[in-house]
């Protein structure tokens, strides 16, 4: 029973994750509530010298380890590292180093969703930024925050102890008003971290649709298209395995010769592995497509369908459409 829960809470993350929206959505709805937990369970400022360092670590550390895993979980990581080394021998072109980083960017662009959500909503909250501001040695600084000149050298010595309210000597009122402003500070830096992460969101789409060389219909059916390959691509490698698997394990147990059993070369899973890139000079979708246009007739004389070909010109593509599929690892 359990296990079938499993199967199935499995089953909701990789629909959700397919879908580009609501994939992101939930993304930032599972980093949100993470930060809350984190934020009231476990962060407790230790109110000495380490203020700054630990608040700064419960900011930016877990956001790092958020855009870390994203990248583990792309597909196109993978796809684009994955036998690199063996073929170090061949000279890097230009052209093949400027597609890794359309590749690394791309995955960057979907990988910074949590990060950025962390520390947006970590902002938002003003823990860490209260208990990171308080430890700071920078005396302008702490000038600025102890503005009261009545207490104005107590506050700055006892800034550290602030968000504890433990062992201060200056008014209750002046550390309220002190906290409160750096709450101030830090929900305005999230704001604007918020904004600024909106807007270039919006300029860059903007940007890669005007240069797009395809209508925005055969964008769609393209996205649609690797969508339903892929889904149909992994159901359809189990299978195939389950049979090559159950095939070994007849021949093994009941010491027969194996059967007659087909099944793609090492040069073919090398040549539908690579990431695809768009040009409108052919109508292919994905690398997949290519190679079943392409192949040529094979050796037990089966015939591949021919290449097809666009009399278009071919054009420089925006890195919008150099690479569609949406690279995600299955759960």
């Amino acid at each position: 029973m359990q296990q079938l829960k499993m199967d199935k809470f499995k089953t909701v993350l990789n629909i959700a994750g397919k879908q580009t929206n609501l994939g992101f959505g939930l993304i930032a709805l599972l980093t949100a509530g993470g930060e809350q937990i984190f934020s009231t369970v476990v962060f407790k400022c230790p109110c000495n010298e380490l203020n700054f360092v630990y608040g700064m670590v419960f900011l930016l550390v877990p956001a790092l380890a958020l855009l870390l895993l994203g990248y583990i979980l792309s597909k196109k990581t993978w796809k684009l590292l994955t036998g690199l080394c063996q073929h170090r021998d061949k000279s890097l072109c230009c052209k093949k180093l400027v597609a890794a980083g359309v590749v690394l960017f791309q995955i960057g662009t979907s990988a910074l969703v949590a990060p950025s959500t962390w520390i947006a909503v970590a902002l938002l909250n003003g823990n860490y930024y209260e208990c990171a501001m308080t430890g700071t040695n920078v005396s302008i600084y702490n000038k600025h925050v102890c503005r009261d000149g009545n207490s104005e050298v107590q506050c700055e010595k006892e800034l550290h102890r602030f968000p504890c309210g433990k062992g201060i000597s200056v008014s209750q009122a002046v550390r309220e008003d002190v906290l409160l402003n750096l709450r101030a500070e830090s929900q305005i830096l999230g704001w604007l971290l918020i904004t600024l992460i909106m807007l270039t969101n919006l300029l860059l789409t903007c940007v890669a649709r005007c240069s797009s060389p395809i209508s925005y219909l055969q964008l769609q059916f393209w996205k649609a298209y690797v969508h339903e390959e892929s889904n149909l691509l992994d159901s359809y490698t189990a299978k195939h395995a389950k049979v090559f698997a159950e095939r070994n394990l007849k021949s093994f147990f009941e010491k027969t010769p194996p059967e007659n059993f087909i099944t793609p070369s090492n040069r073919d899973w090398e040549k539908i592995s690579s990431l695809y890139k768009f040009t409108t000079k052919d109508n292919y979708y994905s690398t997949l497509h290519r190679y079943v246009e392409n192949s040529q007739e094979t050796d037990n004389g089966m015939m591949r369908l021919t290449s097809i070909k666009s009399n278009e010109s071919v054009e420089d593509n925006p890195a919008v459409l150099s690479f569609v599929d949406d690279g995600r690892m299955p759960l």
